[in-house]
């Protein structure tokens, strides 16, 4: 298997072939999922005892298994979070995983940590964090919203050691993702969901009144409040600087999940609106969303890194070699909950040393300018309406007189002719919960002629 032959010299050739063809791909097809008995009967066994051989494979994936997916970075993929790595981080990502680069120490991986390192205080850098403050790269913002959440509980009980006989509680939204209550769930947490102002955010205000309706019992067992910096649904960002002003008051751990919304502090059009951010003590930012880095890519950043690393630094034996004098350095195993780890940021970090932060500045407002075209396009069509203004690139609408129904088979249909992916969401308008559409905008390649057409599809 490890052999390096002429057939694995092939392999590679076509390989790269098909890897070169859809990176330089703006337009690739949009697949659509399949049954999995479809699968079996298109595909059949491939696990086989004396296997199928690269070459057939290969071949299976790039003319069947591959349609049966949904390119993330398609111009007209706009539902959910779209991804749309640029083709210098897509091309270092293969070089990642080409290096066989072990990521959670120092010692083993210092030169490819350095450069994480040098992504990561850009990152920091846009949050007004003290300069002292510093992240590391996780899989995504479940794995970043999950280790600040046990530093912030590690923390807390650090503070009173009769918080240990407590089961912790947090408070968040309910714009929040999500995972937050997966999350809770997972680090065997209760969890407070404080309704939103008529504007969807959490306020100073309705948090403060919250805190002082808890049970004696309940406040003594609360440690964290989770904000969102960009909802997945509407992009709405909380009130920071007042629900700061009040986690600061009531010595809470102050948690931003700005998983998705985090690539905006890059903007200056809407910089203003993440005001308060840089008193949070934790930060969660995915660049695998806003920051076009390959899947997999999220990032947690804390105030203070030993909180951190008194929360998750692993101890064992075969660890103390890492105490030589030679492998001192960063360890981003002891920021976060992984220890195997793979060089998430390097994609990022060869795509910003590439193109530099003026032209992701730019990128990123690109995204602004659609939301803000597609809400104009609205309002001037007789077809659909505007539910609410548009949330940093998330814009939501309706199509007028239109069931659930409707607007599933819209979505389905435009997704099986290979046009466009706009799924629904639900909405509340007039006090009632509502399906209705939503555009979300990353992909510099969506064009305004893109966004008409697919509200066209509509008529």
């Amino acid at each position: 298997m490890h052999a390096v032959d002429i057939d694995l010299v092939e392999m590679t050739l076509d390989i790269m072939k098909y890897a070169v063809n859809r990176i330089s791909n703006t337009n690739p097809e949009l697949g659509s999922p399949k049954k999995e008995e479809l699968l079996d009967k298109l595909v059949g066994k491939t696990i086989t005892e004396d296997g199928i051989g690269g070459e057939k494979a290969f071949q299976l994936f790039k003319d069947i298994l591959v349609k049966a997916t949904v390119p993330v970075d398609h111009p007209r993929h706009l539902a959910f979070v779209p991804a749309a790595p640029t083709r210098a981080a897509i091309l270092f990502d293969l070089v990642t995983s080409a290096s066989s680069i072990h990521g959670a120490y120092w010692m083993t991986g210092a030169g490819g940590i350095y450069c994480e390192n040098q992504a990561m205080k850009w990152l920091v850098s846009l949050t007004g964090l003290p300069d002292t403050s510093f992240g590391v790269f996780t899989s995504g913002g479940i794995f970043a919203n999950l280790s600040a959440m046990i530093v912030a509980r590690e923390y807390w009980r650090s503070l009173n050691e009769n918080n240990k006989a407590y089961k912790a509680l947090l408070i968040t939204s309910s714009g929040a993702h999500s995972s937050i209550k997966s999350m809770a769930n997972v680090i065997d947490a209760d969890i407070i969901i404080v309704d939103d102002d008529e504007d969807g955010r959490l306020s100073g205000d309705l948090l403060n009144k919250k805190i002082k309706s808890l049970s004696q019992i309940d406040r003594k067992r609360l440690f964290a409040v989770i904000a969102t910096g960009g909802t997945t649904n509407a992009g709405i960002i909380d009130e920071l600087d007042t629900i700061a002003e009040v986690c600061e008051k009531e010595n809470l751990w102050f948690h931003v999940d700005a998983a998705y919304g985090g690539g905006a502090l890059a903007a200056s059009s809407v910089r203003h609106l993440f005001n308060g951010i840089e008193k949070a003590d934790s930060i969660t930012i995915d660049p695998h969303k806003w920051l076009f880095s390959p899947y997999d890519c999220g990032a947690v950043i804390y105030k203070n890194l030993e909180h951190a690393k008194n929360a998750h630094s692993q101890k064992g034996a075969y660890l103390d070699i890492f105490k030589d004098e030679g492998a001192q350095g960063f360890n981003p195993a002891d920021y976060q909950i992984q220890l195997t780890r793979r060089l998430r940021g390097l994609p990022l970090w060869f795509s910003l040393a590439t193109h530099g932060t003026k032209r992701y500045q730019a990128t990123i407002e690109r995204g602004l300018e659609l939301a803000q075209f597609a809400t104009k396009t609205i309002d001037d069509m007789s077809h659909v309406n505007l539910v609410r203004p548009p949330g940093l690139s998330c814009v939501l609408f309706e199509r007028k007189n239109w069931s659930d129904e409707d607007y599933k088979n819209w979505t389905y249909t435009n997704q099986k002719k290979g046009f466009a992916l706009v799924t629904p969401t639900k909405w509340t308008i007039n006090a009632q919960s509502q399906t209705v559409s939503r555009f979300c905008f990353i992909n510099p390649d969506t064009t305004e002629d893109d966004v008409v057409k697919i509200l066209e599809t509509m008529k």
